[in-house]
């Protein structure tokens, strides 16, 4: 089993930075997608980015250029630095991780996680006012 524990959500203004920080723990194996998701209230899920077990990483358009996935595979952890924010960027941001090796977009990441073929925590909740 993999557990994972998100942190670092809250309130900003828009315009403004906040990073989030995901760890792992348990056996994620040696290679591992690992990523984000999120979902605002009253809206579906929205996947945003996955680094691959090669250190690929793969974004939603919708925060291509604002995101960064920053990840250290020695501590198994990775922040999502986040820049610019947006008040459509408020939502409930989730981890996941799944135990597979080589290509894995930010889309697969969140199916596999959500339908039972990886891992998600908790959540950790992120607010944006304009």
């Amino acid at each position: 089993q993999v557990r994972l524990v998100e942190s670092g959500g809250g309130s900003v203004q828009a315009g403004g930075s906040l990073t989030l920080s995901c760890a792992a723990s348990g056996d994620t194996y040696r290679s591992y997608c690992m990523g984000w998701f999120r979902q605002a209230p009253g809206k579906a899920r929205e996947a945003v980015v996955a680094v691959d077990s090669t250190g690929d990483t793969s974004y939603s358009n919708s925060v291509k250029g604002r995101f960064t996935a920053s990840q250290d595979n020695s501590r198994k952890t990775q922040d999502l630095i986040m820049h610019n924010l947006k008040p459509e960027d408020t939502a409930m941001y989730y981890c996941a991780l799944v135990r597979v090796q080589g290509f894995c977009s930010h889309v697969g990441l969140m199916t596999m996680a959500t339908t039972g073929g990886g891992f998600r925590g908790q959540g950790t909740p992120v607010n944006v006012s304009s």
